[in-house]
């Protein structure tokens, strides 16, 4: 014998699971006088046997047990494979890998890939957050095909990118109430000698941020310093410091974490990017994100849009 049958190795464990060979034909929709002759065909192949009957019922022999083991892990496998394929046909959508900076807000982030759940041809989301330039290296050999930041392409990297801009917000000084009543005052001079959170160097506000507090002639203390959003807004709920957050975002800044707007910084603005390996854009998810719905997003001047190639 130079290969298995498969056909009667399975009708072989359908006698075997079934105890006989009437259950087993019932099962296989096979008259019994057929199954019984592919068993005999598959001992003779074998050149041993399977079965021996003791009264009415069929036991498998000690051989049979050996080659029951065997297609009890083939069949076994079988199905497994066609579950794999079943999991494969219901994941057909293709990948979109997009990378988010730490400095970038969340609730910004959120409704900015928000469009690409909804588009017509579907597409999986798979998101990847940390700082900006281990995103860009990622970026620059394709394991992302887009980079969401707070800042554009530095010109330091050599990497073939290009910077869009997908808009930008006005910033809001925020605190937690119990905050506000120990520093009570007119804004911005309530914020003089007070905690204050501040953005960590990785954060394009930070630079613009402390030169407000220059002009304003503010020395708040500043107790913290925090590359990751989310965190220097969790240390803000719980009265902690004082702290920045685009006005864009507030309602949802206010919901979160409990705390209360205390004034608009003039003339500062959060600007959020979006880095590509496309001049222009083409990627259905990436179009979805720099399209109609980017501005609602991010404030009213985001429907401007710029390329930078570093």
């Amino acid at each position: 014998m130079t290969t298995l049958n498969y056909k009667h190795l399975r009708y072989f464990w359908m006698v075997a699971k079934a105890g006989s060979i009437a259950r087993a034909s019932e099962q296989l929709h096979l008259t019994p006088q057929s199954v019984s002759g592919q068993i005999t065909a598959f001992e003779a192949r074998l050149g041993v046997a399977l079965f021996q009957r003791t009264g009415r019922r069929l036991v498998v022999t000690e051989a049979g047990q050996r080659i029951l083991r065997y297609a009890e892990e083939i069949f076994a496998l079988g199905d497994e494979l066609l579950d794999v394929l079943h999991d494969a046909d219901a994941a057909q959508a293709p990948p979109f890998r997009v990378g988010i900076a730490d400095s970038v807000p969340k609730q910004m982030a959120y409704r900015l890939v928000a469009p690409t759940l909804a588009l017509d041809e579907p597409v999986r989301l798979v998101c990847r957050e940390g700082r900006l330039t281990p995103l860009l290296a990622e970026l620059s050999v394709h394991h992302l095909d887009m980079v969401i930041a707070d800042r554009p392409m530095p010109a330091r990297y050599n990497v073939r990118a290009y910077s869009h801009l997908l808009g930008e917000s006005g910033l809001t000084v925020m605190a937690a109430p119990s905050l506000i009543a120990r520093f009570a005052g007119e804004f911005p001079s309530c914020l003089d000698e007070a905690p204050f959170l501040l953005p960590g160097e990785d954060v394009a506000v930070r630079v613009p941020l402390m030169q407000w507090f220059e002009a304003e002639r503010l020395r708040p203390q500043v107790i913290g310093e925090f590359d990751d959003s989310a965190l220097l807004k969790a240390f803000g709920g719980a009265g902690a410091g004082f702290f920045c957050a685009p006005s864009a975002v507030v309602p949802d800044v206010q919901a979160q974490y409990g705390v209360v707007a205390v004034g608009e910084i003039p003339g500062l603005a959060e600007q959020i990017y979006g880095i590509t390996t496309e001049r222009k854009l083409t990627h259905p998810a990436i179009v979805a994100i720099s399209g109609a719905s980017a501005p609602a997003a991010v404030g009213a001047k985001g429907a401007r849009k710029r390329g930078r190639r570093s």
